[in-house]
């Protein structure tokens, strides 16, 4: 049974739409920043051969390199000014989120409200700046290693981190922008623009493979059975809910005597969304990124980076499950859905679990039922993005029909539309509001002129 919320969702159109101002100019203030992102893209690192990067990356392309650029969307492979993409922020809020489960003194933060909140996220801003500086320089060295640098030397070195790193903190503004005063999550739309600017041109090597014989049509079949399966298979579960039954006691306030009810507590099988999938790989990218450009003249222990940790190698795959695993337990339960934050809120408002005593009681059940769920939602978040990948391993298909980028598209698509519709419904509400208010003006207004 559809609620009273989800109802009017349904029932809205494009006239009421046209109507919300505020919703409209916060997406045409989301589509200007990701239109400034894509062609910060195109923008490249001065000081690169152009011709030796396009060999190398056609060379690259159909391993580590094409998840690379998948995540940079196309910027790396250009070496464009973005070529760093999001990753060192991804990466600074997963070191600092870890430092504020383990440390004390930024656990005591994180209570702090906005002012904490603020604190921490300067802390991040901080961790990008030096992982970015770490990054940009060992990329520098690397395409100096491999030939592709025109001019090289320390001074090819400082432009390049200097570019780089500019590159990356500007990305960050955006996505902080998007999210502030847009429509979506910042950080999330910036990889999901540039998965899907990308794909026109994998599906044309996609295709081209089949129409060359590399590819036969019984596999071009299946590869678009599999995609379409998936999307449907990642929609139904990230909808599914486990829904807890709450009670509202019988309660007086002033002389008016409230009548206790019912409701339930929605608890998503995967809370924490495509956050752990692109923490994970930011994870893998980090030490690979340097050793991609300069696998040809790489020491050992390089080497063994990417025969080891290259796609669907067997520790690549159990490391990147594993990572997906920890971080959607470690996302939901510390950020996503904290049970302690919960079980104080339903104390306060006076509800209960029927059964269970409120306070430490209700917060001890609350863990119990969150991680039973998250055993199906981190095994349905680690076979999406894992199935895909060995099969792509074995195919030579491009990286954006992988599990990872179908999961990005899918579940960014689907907060985002889920985003719209709150701001749809906030503004019809506030217009029946409105009317409301409108209407007892005017009756004010008659009964005031019947009265002279």
């Amino acid at each position: 049974m559809a609620s009273a919320a989800e109802q009017m969702a349904a029932n809205m159109s494009w006239g009421a739409f046209g109507k919300a101002t505020e919703l409209r100019q916060r997406i045409f203030y989301t589509l200007g920043l990701l239109i400034v992102y894509r062609l910060g893209t195109y923008i490249p690192v001065p000081g690169i051969d152009g011709v030796e990067l396009r060999n190398f990356m056609d060379q690259a392309a159909a391993g580590l390199g094409g998840i690379l650029s998948m995540f940079t969307g196309g910027a790396l492979g250009r070496m464009g000014i973005f070529a760093l993409g999001i990753m060192p922020y991804i990466s600074a809020s997963i070191i600092v989120q870890l430092l504020a489960a383990m440390v004390p003194q930024l656990e005591q933060l994180k209570k702090e409200g906005e002012q904490g909140r603020k604190k921490l996220n300067q802390y991040t801003r901080y961790g990008t700046v030096f992982l970015a500086t770490f990054q940009a320089y060992g990329l520098a060295v690397s395409l100096e290693a491999g030939g592709l640098a025109s001019d090289p030397g320390w001074f090819f070195r400082a432009g390049t981190v200097i570019t780089l790193v500019g590159g990356t903190m500007f990305l960050m503004w955006l996505g902080e922008q998007i999210t502030a005063r847009g429509v979506g999550n910042g950080i999330s739309l910036i990889i999901f623009v540039g998965i899907i600017a990308e794909i026109p041109a994998a599906l044309a090597q996609f295709f081209s493979q089949g129409r060359s014989g590399a590819l036969s049509p019984a596999v071009i079949i299946g590869v678009i059975v599999m995609v379409v399966v998936t999307i449907a298979f990642v929609v139904f579960m990230e909808r599914a809910l486990r829904k807890i039954h709450i009670q509202y006691p019988r309660r007086q306030v002033g002389m008016k005597v409230y009548d206790g009810g019912s409701s339930h507590l929605p608890v998503k099988v995967n809370p924490a969304g495509v956050i752990p999938a692109i923490f994970a790989s930011s994870l893998l990218l980090l030490p690979t990124t340097v050793a991609t450009f300069s696998h040809n003249q790489a020491g050992p222990v390089m080497t063994a980076l990417l025969a080891y940790f290259g796609p669907g190698q067997p520790l690549y795959l159990a490391f990147f499950s594993g990572m997906i695993i920890f971080f959607t337990y470690f996302y939901t339960l510390n950020v996503a859905f904290k049970t302690e934050d919960v079980a104080e809120n339903l104390k306060n408002q006076n509800g209960f679990v029927p059964g269970i005593r409120p306070g430490k009681r209700t917060q001890e059940y609350l863990d119990y039922v969150v991680t039973r769920i998250l055993v199906l939602g981190s095994g349905y978040l680690a076979l999406v993005c894992m199935l895909p990948e060995v099969l792509r391993a074995q195919l030579a298909i491009p990286f954006y029909f992988g599990g990872t980028s179908v999961l990005i598209v899918v579940s960014v698509t689907m907060d985002t539309i889920q985003q719209v519709q709150s701001h749809l419904l906030a503004h019809q509400y506030e217009g029946l509001i409105e009317k409301s208010q409108l209407r007892r003006k005017r009756k004010g207004a008659r009964k005031g002129t019947a009265r002279r």
